[in-house]
């Protein structure tokens, strides 16, 4: 029985795509990314993501096809194609353009706000949005479909975790996925339509893993509001991450009372310089080690006064590996006033990837390190 439950909750749900006509969402991929993680976090997830250029004639049978389907679209377009693709859409709809607020638009649109409408035709629910370069996004009009939230467990294995987490889905109807980010942390996304309780179900979850369970969705704010409450600070030495992990915090809000800054320490003459690390520590264990990311987040703390220090070294590649540090190997190391944890790390992928799971796994160990703050 709840089985059939949950293949009648997948087969009614509606796929969400989103449609990038012009050729500046080909390119601009800082503008793609605005509009992609703003209809991420208000509409929910995006099923699929397709381009179309100006010049590309097979737009029309394309629109024609979908409003043929039972999903919903978010069809994103510059100024300069807005009415061209309006023409497209009314003809594939059997509708004609009317002036609101100065704007053509279709006269079916059920709703329209500044550079947004809705239309409704049949079974296919369309937002047409314009916007772009340096537009603020315009008002989304398409609603979630169903509930969703979003929790992260630590220090658990994904078996065990699903086995916990199976019978209280059951109880309060929810369903949920689980995904490994790194070693040692679990995102899991919970949905729930009609009658699911997903508060009730985190709330048995966090009683159930009440040292290893973070309610937050966005684990940086989790981590900016605990030790801002606390009045703590944290600070950074990176050198394979170049920075990545001083990104991750500042572009969130708030961080500025939080973060002390960090010290991007790329070449060992600044690793010795700015975070007073011995020449024989460097000259006898490597750049990459564990008594250099050590002697790091000590450095960075007597110099920035910090509560909190997240140190990383390693080897992201494509190249620099040797038999003994392969490609892919990172220390990470964390400091609080009372202890310090070094860890060594094999990661696989390429320079980037590398460098992204090695800014993931300093900010667990960096949460683990004091779970009285931050659980």
């Amino acid at each position: 029985m709840q089985l059939e439950k949950q293949l009648e909750k997948v087969e009614n749900k509606m796929k969400l795509h989103v449609l990038f006509i012009g050729n500046k969402f080909v390119y601009n991929r800082s503008l793609k990314e605005y509009i992609l993680r703003n209809i991420e976090n208000e509409v929910g997830f995006v099923d699929s993501v397709i381009y179309y250029k100006s010049s590309d004639h097979s737009l029309f049978l394309y629109l024609e096809e979908q409003f043929r389907s039972s999903d919903r679209f978010i069809l994103v377009i510059s100024k300069k194609n807005f009415s061209t693709v309006g023409k497209l859409i009314c003809t594939a709809t059997s509708d004609n353009q009317v002036v609101r607020d100065g704007v053509l638009v279709p006269q079916k649109a059920s709703h329209f706000e500044e550079r947004s409408y809705l239309l409704e035709h049949k079974d296919v629910v369309v937002n047409v949005l314009q916007i772009d370069a340096g537009d603020n996004m315009p008002m989304l009009l398409l609603s979630p479909q169903e509930t969703e939230a979003t929790i992260h467990v630590f220090e658990e294995e994904k078996e065990t975790l699903l086995s916990i987490l199976l019978p209280i889905a059951q109880m309060y109807e929810v369903s949920f996925d689980v995904t490994m980010l790194v070693k040692g942390w679990l995102r899991v996304d919970i949905t729930s339509k009609r009658y699911g309780n997903i508060s009730q179900f985190i709330h048995s979850a966090k009683k159930l893993l009440p040292k290893k369970l973070i309610t937050s969705a966005n684990i940086i704010s989790h981590i900016i509001e605990r030790l801002s409450k606390k009045k703590r600070k944290v600070s950074f030495a990176e050198s394979c991450t170049g920075g990545l992990l001083a990104y991750k915090f500042t572009k969130m809000n708030g961080a500025s009372k939080i973060l002390n800054g960090s010290l991007v320490t790329y070449s060992n003459d600044l690793k010795e310089n700015w975070l007073g690390i011995s020449h024989e520590t460097i000259t006898q264990n490597g750049a990459v080690s564990r008594d250099v990311v050590s002697e790091m987040s000590e450095g960075v703390m007597n110099v920035s006064y910090a509560d909190y220090t997240l140190s990383v070294s390693g080897i992201a590649g494509d190249s620099g590996g040797t038999i003994e540090k392969p490609v892919g190997t990172v220390y990470i190391g964390v400091r609080s006033k009372n202890e310090h944890k070094e860890e060594h790390l094999l990661f696989d992928g390429d320079r980037n990837y590398v460098q992204e799971q090695s800014a993931l796994y300093a900010i667990k160990m960096l949460l683990l390190v004091d779970k009285e703050i931050f659980f």
